[in-house]
């Protein structure tokens, strides 16, 4: 990552400051990329029913498989935000939201970066690198600058050899209202407490401030808008059989986010050549994280933030630095960052149209067909809700359980029964598939249902009055 900036070296240019703060986070807020996930709409309906109602639902409003059952919305917040930037200017607000949240996020990896090594730059860019994929305008994106500015405050309080003021604690309570990755808050502050207990000469001392700062960041998390749930639901979730059949939650392989292994590579590579020194609490946290990141890819973002957070230090060959960037300077790039997010607000967007955005299918939808139970793709449930229509399934995979998730599977890979059972049981009169469902598109050919409309995203069934929802059987079989 290059040399140390040691104390009276050359303050950088003004530049890679610009690249890193305002250029490339502008790029990626406004790239389409980030509306490729139907998640992203049900969100954003969350927050406007949140707005409407001047309430958080508790049950769902919105489906009909589960209408009226127990939700436990942790992410709130984040789906307030969303939604108030969206009613402020459609998809360019979430946009502009995004926008600031990289902006924040970029801000702290490079100030924190510079104090250490000339090539500031370097981590950014390996950090974008290995989140891209994850980079989604959902709740968990909205929580990245809160990680790194809190790895931020636990390293500088390490190195004034003291805790955290407990005022720092209530980042845990936003955290918590954000997103449930506030886990990780809990366990890197855990680290790092650590490190001070073995470290500290005053080992007394150190285990009193931090103890005291470790209980008012667990009592900040259950200052939360779900209660005892909002703080346990996260783990619970982590628990259910259906979590394998979400692309987010399986392994990490070299095959789905290539970059990521790639940066891993080199980083590996640079490790061994240039042998940075770190504490080895902090060595085990960065392995710790890279094992989840490695088990789940939805990890791989918390792993690669917290890694270019930790890792600068480790490169530098001399003293601290007070601070590398001028002042001045800061609050130059502070106005920079504010002109292009009212600019990114103030500009149309519009995302393309994909499985994670039917929205031209979704207006082909007969009239009288939109208040009638539907059957819909997983990732097509969160554009159903936003275009006020009640879906069969959607992206809260945690809120309908297994039966409901495991059962729908078993419909997509073309399971005859469990699709009749499912037609027979909430009636459904319609379908909405995007193209590449071919297993349950062909059994809806085969049970006689008709298609009315389609696209290059997907298609649309109805079910006709005198067709049941099992397939034909072929002549001289039996049916199901």
């Amino acid at each position: 990552m290059g040399d140390a900036t040691a104390a009276g070296a050359k303050r950088p240019s003004i530049l890679p400051l610009f690249v890193a703060v305002l250029l490339i986070p502008a790029v990626l807020g406004s790239s389409s990329m980030i509306f490729n996930d139907g998640d992203v709409s049900w969100h954003i309906a969350t927050g406007q029913w949140i707005l409407d109602h001047h309430a958080i639902p508790h049950a769902d409003p919105f489906s009909f498989t589960w209408a009226g059952k127990p939700w436990v919305p942790i992410e709130w917040l984040a789906e307030l935000f969303y939604a108030s930037a969206y009613r402020l200017a459609g998809y360019g607000g979430v946009a502009a939201l995004v926008t600031a949240t990289l902006m924040a996020l970029h801000a702290a990896i490079y100030l924190n970066a510079s104090r250490w090594i000339r090539a500031a730059l370097v981590p950014v860019i390996a950090m974008d690198l290995a989140i891209i994929p994850t980079m989604l305008a959902r709740p968990h994106l909205l929580t990245w600058p809160l990680l790194a500015w809190w790895c931020w405050l636990l390293m500088r309080a390490r190195e004034q050899n003291r805790a955290p003021p407990l005022v720092a604690a209530l980042l845990m309570t936003i955290w918590a209202n954000l997103h449930g990755g506030f886990v990780f808050g809990l366990a890197i502050a855990a680290a790092f407490g650590l490190e001070a207990l073995v470290s500290s000469p005053d080992k007394a001392r150190a285990l009193r401030q931090w103890l005291i700062f470790g209980a008012a960041c667990a009592v900040a998390v259950f200052i939360n808008a779900n209660g005892l749930e909002g703080v346990f639901h996260p783990l619970r979730f982590t628990q259910l059989q259906m979590l394998p059949l979400i692309d987010e939650w399986k392994p990490s392989s070299p095959t789905h986010t290539p970059f990521f292994f790639g940066v891993l590579v080199l980083t590996l590579a640079l490790i061994a050549w240039k042998q940075p020194r770190l504490h080895w609490v902090r060595w085990l946290l960065l392995v710790g994280l890279l094992g989840l990141a490695l088990l789940q890819q939805r990890h791989q973002a918390t792993f690669a933030i917290v890694a270019a957070m930790i890792t600068p230090k480790g490169f530098a060959r001399g003293p601290n630095a007070k601070s590398a960037i001028d002042p001045t300077l800061r609050w130059v790039a502070a106005a920079g960052a504010a002109f292009l997010v009212v600019l990114r607000a103030a500009m149309p967007l519009t995302p393309p149209h994909n499985g994670a955005n039917p929205w031209k299918l979704i207006a082909a939808v007969p009239p009288e067909l939109r208040s009638q139970p539907v059957l819909n793709d997983y990732s097509m449930g969160g554009p159903l809700i936003l275009s006020g229509i009640r879906p069969y399934i959607d992206g809260r995979g945690d809120m309908y359980g297994d039966e409901l998730v495991l059962g729908f599977s078993r419909m997509a890979r073309g399971d005859s029964k469990e699709f009749d059972r499912a037609v027979k049981r909430w009636n459904i009169r319609w379908a909405i598939l995007p193209n590449d469902a071919t297993a349950l598109i062909a059994l809806l050919d085969r049970s006689g249902w008709r298609r009315i409309a389609n696209d290059r995203v997907g298609v649309i069934y109805v079910r006709e009055p005198s067709v049941s929802g099992n397939p034909r059987a072929p002549r001289g079989a039996d049916g199901d």
